[in-house]
C-alpha cells in the first residue's frame, strides 16, 4: 500500500466481500465483448504502437455493430439493465 501498488486495502474481515464487489464488477457485462477485448490484447502486444492503436481503433468500430453493444447502447438509454446474448 504504501507504495502505491493496489487500488484498495482492506479489513482482513471485508476481504471476502471485497473480492466478491471486485469479482462482480470484473465479469459484468457482455461475455462476447470480454472475449474480442482479450484477444486483441493478446494481439497488439508486439506490435508497434501505432499499429497496436490502428488495431484497437478498428475493432472498437466493429464491435460497437456487434448484438451486445446494441443492447448496452439501448439499455442504457432505456435506462435499463441489459440482456446480453
Amino acid at each position: 500500500m504504501e507504495w502505491g501498488l493496489v487500488n484498495r486495502v482492506v479489513p482482513d474481515d471485508s476481504l471476502d466481500a471485497a473480492v466478491e464487489e471486485l469479482l462482480a464488477r470484473a465479469t459484468r457485462g457482455s461475455r462476447a465483448s470480454k472475449a474480442l477485448g482479450k484477444r486483441t490484447l493478446y494481439a497488439q502486444l508486439d506490435r508497434p504502437e501505432a499499429d497496436a492503436y490502428a488495431l484497437a481503433l478498428e475493432v472498437m468500430a466493429a464491435a460497437s455493430q456487434l448484438d451486445d453493444a446494441r443492447e448496452g447502447m439501448a439499455a442504457f438509454l432505456e435506462k435499463r439493465h441489459p440482456t446480453w446474448s
